[in-house]
């Protein structure tokens, strides 16, 4: 279950629970952060594959939980490559430990990370528009939104991602 308290869920399936869960309105910055590692994953790989990562990263990174990934050095980086279950993208591994550094930088400005994302669209959701009923991979606001993310030194955000991420996070929801 991706959740405020799913530490150690290891035996969820994180596909099943991802796709439950996208588009909920999240406020919690554990939940945020599962939802962006599922965004850093799903470069060039398909949300299935990339949120059935998230059981297997919370018992190998413990428990996503923010302060401790950000913590991560070269030991842990290495450590990650060679675990098996692990996807062993070494770029999206750090950048999943650099992007949890960015929240904590976030978190010490604003508070919380999900007060920082919330402020670009007021606290209420951005209605947006689906064409021909198919979901849109980018918005004005994802542009932004990945633009003042990039400035903080984040990585992997690119409009297409963070469009995506906002989506889960019920940020933008389509209309």
């Amino acid at each position: 279950m991706i959740s405020p308290t799913d530490f150690s869920d290891i035996a969820a399936n994180g596909a099943k629970d991802y796709d439950a869960y996208f588009g909920t309105p999240t406020y919690d910055d554990h939940v945020l952060f599962e939802l962006l590692i599922v965004g850093i994953l799903q470069v060039g790989l398909g949300w299935q594959v990339a949120a059935s990562q998230l059981p297997v990263l919370r018992e190998h990174m413990d428990g996503v939980r923010i302060e401790k990934v950000a913590g991560y050095e070269e030991p842990e980086w290495e450590r990650l490559m060679a675990t098996p279950k692990v996807m062993h993208n070494g770029r999206k591994l750090r950048a999943i430990i650099t992007d949890a550094r960015g929240i904590m930088m976030i978190q010490r400005e604003f508070g919380h990370f999900s007060d920082y994302l919330w402020q670009f669209v007021d606290a209420t959701p951005l209605l947006m528009p689906a064409p021909d009923d198919e979901l849109p991979h980018q918005s004005p606001l994802g542009t932004r939104v990945a633009k003042d993310l990039h400035r903080r030194g984040f990585t992997f955000v690119g409009p297409v991602v963070t469009h995506m991420f906002l989506l889960a996070a019920g940020i933008i929801k389509v209309d």
